[in-house]
């Protein structure tokens, strides 16, 4: 590892990062222990098989696998597509990861649903032990739930920065609260520890196969939200987070440590940490469920924070149409807030508490999300290794992927039970990217825009034998070697032309960050280029850029189509494109500077 990073930012990450594994001691032994009895033998088979899971699924796959192949700090799954893109050669084989990344985005929007909701809901249900609570009803509960769920999201938009600084302190408390109650269980009964040791785990599939098969549909409750170490890491950078986990590691280890001990000592199962806190010390109980709701509305904030990097990573590299955004942080470039995803997210989770009503009803439908996005990860990582001939890293990799498949395939089982909440809920951003990226392309197609060599000739001569109006006109294109139509019938058949004319095109690099403008003045009279080359994940001022250029604009020209089609997916391609911002919306152009020039198009 690298120097260690300042306190302040281990915090911070502490807070953003691991408030989703961090809770999961809360409800993963009460949830295996309420189908599995708890003797001696199961206990320490499945205390030692949720180490395991730990140590190879978040420590092994995320902290040292693939934090090695980020970007800049920057991580997730559109980063490994992004640097296994360019070492594909075969137009098939780039289809296929852009296929499996697409995949990827779906399936953690997915587990941003499902994980909130059993966190949540799963701390709320604890203030049933309190004495003059027992009788508290469930739909109270919910209700209680819902008001922390649009809190948690109301929140969002101060900004990650602010949130993760307010939530680390809390988050740390937590941690501290796990280590100490669990270390003090551990005590009375160490025979636990023998439990780390693989071979308990073994012996427990050994004894039980169907069984303990089965069971790592439940047990991967225990490293929920690992996923967010990698796709984080643009929120707080790579060695806060690895540090952090080092301290979240040990607390939760120790937690599960204690709930077994606690388990072997009185097999009471029915809520492991709740009844081993309450009999430590009940009256400091209310004071720990406080903190343990605190918890559990930070544990959602890791995958929300995540998701909005997604979506931003999304949009930089035109798989989903473009999103209004906010920037949190005046310095940390990633720091974002996607309103429309917000609280798209935010009515989806409440409806799942309304749907099943108890965290254990959640915990049967969680997983299949989760464990997708674990498998294609551990895909991706792969296939990164194998052609950088890392012989040693694809060899772990292919380790840690075995086990990502055979935890994804026990998941298949709770597709009847609800699992399929988390399938349809990705099957909409799937269908979202899969039709944009379908209609981008048709379009592109069917607007037929002009070569350069064309359209630079017909501009020349035009140019020599037409008045120009005073100043200078900017358009945009995607590339200059095909010209977009609205600019050849803007000049040509419009006859609109200014004495300066400056297309601007852009493009994103394989790189996250750097941003590299070139001027190529008058490639004729009057006809320049700018071009804007920018990483995947950076974030522009457009005009700033323009501007530096030494160009003053007068107007501003953009493209607009409109779209007609009997095909249901043209018209929900057009949709998406009308709900959406706009280019001018996005880049926050100067409005009364812009002319927005209509394309009709029959697709």
């Amino acid at each position: 590892m690298e120097n260690i990073p300042p306190v302040s930012s281990i915090i911070k990450a502490t807070g953003l990062v691991f408030g989703d594994i961090g809770t999961s001691p809360i409800y993963t032994l009460a949830v295996l222990f309420a189908l599995i009895p708890p003797t001696e033998e199961d206990i320490m088979g499945l205390i030692s098989l949720i180490f395991w899971t730990l140590t190879i699924l978040v420590s092994l796959q995320y902290a040292f696998l693939a934090m090695r192949l980020s970007h800049n700090g920057e991580g997730g799954t559109i980063v490994l597509k992004e640097i296994l893109s360019p070492m594909l050669k075969h137009p098939i084989s780039l289809a296929i990861v852009t296929l499996i990344a697409t995949l990827g985005i779906s399936l953690m929007i997915g587990d941003c649903v499902i994980t909130p909701a059993i966190s949540i809901l799963s701390a709320v249900e604890g203030i049933k032990l309190v004495p003059v609570l027992g009788e508290i009803s469930q739909g109270l509960l919910i209700t209680i739930a819902i008001l922390i769920t649009l809190f948690l999201f109301w929140s969002q938009k101060r900004g990650t920065e602010k949130i993760a600084a307010i939530f680390g302190p809390v988050m740390i408390l937590w941690f501290i609260v796990l280590l100490v109650t669990g270390l003090y269980s551990l005590i009375q009964t160490p025979q636990i520890l023998f439990s780390l040791s693989p071979s308990f785990a073994l012996r427990f599939f050994v004894d039980n196969p169907i069984d303990g098969f089965l069971s790592l549909s439940l047990v991967i409750l225990c490293a929920t939200g690992g996923e967010a170490l990698f796709a984080d890491m643009g929120h707080l950078g790579r060695e806060p987070i690895r540090w952090a986990w080092i301290f979240v590691f040990i607390a939760i280890l120790i937690s599960y440590l204690g709930q077994g001990a606690y388990l072997l000592r009185t097999g009471n199962a029915n809520n492991p940490l709740f009844e081993m806190i309450y009999s430590q010390a009940s009256f400091l109980y209310i004071p720990f469920l406080l903190v343990m709701i605190m918890a559990t509305v930070i544990a959602s904030q890791a995958v929300i924070s995540g998701i909005f990097s997604v979506t931003f990573q999304a949009i930089s590299t035109h798989l989903l149409p473009m999103l209004h955004i906010d920037y949190t942080s005046s310095h940390l470039r990633t720091q974002i807030y996607i309103d429309a995803i917000n609280w798209m997210l935010c009515i989806a989770v409440i409806l799942m508490l309304l749907i099943f009503q108890y965290s254990e009803r959640l915990a049967e439908a969680y997983g299949i999300a989760v464990t997708g996005t674990m498998l294609i990860t551990g895909i991706l990582m792969t296939a990164i290794f194998l052609h950088k001939n890392q012989r040693g890293f694809f060899a772990l990799s292919v380790l840690v992927t075995l086990v990502d498949l055979a935890f994804f395939i026990s998941m298949l089982t709770k597709v009847p039970a609800g699992g399929f909440w988390s399938l349809i809920i990705a099957s909409v951003p799937f269908s979202v990217i899969i039709i944009y990226t379908h209609g981008q392309k048709m379009l592109y197609h069917a607007m037929h825009p002009m070569d350069w060599k064309t359209f630079r000739q017909r501009y020349a001569k035009i140019y020599k034998s037409t008045k120009h109006i005073t100043g200078t006109a900017v358009f945009f294109a995607r590339s200059v070697d095909r010209i977009p139509p609205y600019i050849s019938r803007t000049i040509f058949t419009s006859g609109i032309l200014y004495e300066k004319t400056i297309i601007v095109s852009m493009n994103s690099t394989e790189n996250p960050f750097g941003i590299e403008s070139t001027l190529q003045p008058d490639l004729e009279p009057g006809l320049s280029i700018l071009t804007i080359s920018r990483g995947y994940m950076e974030v522009i001022d457009l005009m700033q850029i323009i501007h530096r250029a030494g160009i003053e604009e007068r107007t501003i020209f953009y493209g607009m189509e409109e779209i007609v089609s009997r095909k249901i997916g043209f018209k929900l391609f057009y949709l998406i494109k009308r709900i959406c911002p706009s280019f001018v919306q996005y880049y926050r152009l100067p409005a009364q500077k812009v002319h927005g020039v209509i394309t009709r198009i029959e697709l």
